[in-house]
């Protein structure tokens, strides 16, 4: 795929993102679901190699393909290995899937109600290494944990900052401000950060785009603006820690919002199963998402 045709993809492809960019922080709890305990490995590099054992298996998967799934987030260390003897990259675009990378370095404790990114004084280093990879673009977490404009418009800022420095790659951002399904004013962080976002779109030059990766609003089709701004690519959805069937229920309410699942995604799979059960499973995964991301359930006012 060139990268026109990455663009359409993304851009208009029936499908959803998979999110495999699990890092060092969240990477035991993700071999803790898989069912590898973490008795199984001794230090970082191999727990990331069973990590990236997982998410070999599932990209070499059948079910995995670019028919249902459009697109793939990848952690650094997972752009940086092989896939069946390929690039993990090319072996994605092989199959029709276009590559992404996970670049935030985890969040900074919180203050004003959410969570900054750390700083990234490497970042230009690893865009340029992720574009001769074939990586198509990149995504970026903040964390909103309650309603405080100051913050939320803070988060905002960086994002669209790092967004900038992205575009300058010829990469393509996808930004990502998660407002905490958990937190007790987050229908009023939805409501802060959609005004947020537009006001930073609004203020992005005339043909340039990015990617929103949002949390399911309370207020199903709240975010209907930014799906329909010229100055959007697509706008994608995290679980955000609900199960797979309730994320799916919410994701079908919102017109024009495809998945972005990673727990979801993976819940059911475990590495003791046989390959058949394996594939299966994934399927079963794939489908539901693929389905909530295209047959949406929305009621016209």
């Amino acid at each position: 795929m060139q990268q026109q045709d990455m663009i359409k993809k993304i851009g208009d492809g029936n499908g959803f993102i998979a999110a495999l960019d699990q890092s060092g922080g969240s990477t035991p709890k993700a071999l803790l679901g898989y069912g590898i305990e973490e008795s199984a490995y001794s230090n970082d590099d191999e727990m990331f190699a069973l990590i990236h054992k997982m998410r070999s298996r599932i990209i070499s998967s059948p079910a995995f393909s670019g028919d249902k799934v459009i697109g793939a987030i990848l952690f650094e260390k997972t752009m940086d290995g092989t896939v069946d003897g390929k690039p993990t990259p090319t072996a994605l675009i092989d199959k029709g899937v276009v590559p992404f990378i996970k670049i935030d370095k985890g969040l900074e404790d919180e203050a004003n109600g959410v969570q900054m990114m750390k700083p990234m004084p490497e970042l230009d280093m690893l865009l340029t290494r992720a574009k001769a990879l074939g990586v198509f673009g990149t995504k970026e977490r903040s964390v909103i944990q309650s309603a405080n404009r100051e913050g939320i418009a803070a988060v905002v800022a960086q994002q669209f900052e790092i967004g900038r420095q992205v575009i300058s790659h010829g990469m393509m951002p996808i930004i990502e401000p998660e407002v905490n399904i958990k937190s007790e004013t987050r229908a009023e962080c939805d409501q802060i950060l959609l005004e947020e976002i537009l006001k930073n779109l609004d203020a992005m030059p005339e043909g340039r785009q990015v990617m929103l990766k949002l949390s399911l609003p309370v207020k199903p089709g709240l975010f209907d603006p930014l799906v329909d701004h010229p100055k959007v690519l697509r706008v994608v959805a995290l679980s955000g820690g609900y199960k797979r069937p309730e994320a799916c229920a919410e994701l079908a309410k919102n017109r024009g919002v495809i998945a972005s699942f990673s727990r979801a995604l993976l819940e059911d799979l475990r590495a003791q199963m046989s390959d058949d059960e394996f594939n299966a499973s994934l399927a079963g995964a794939i489908d539901e998402i693929f389905k909530g991301s295209t047959q949406k359930s929305v009621v016209a006012a």
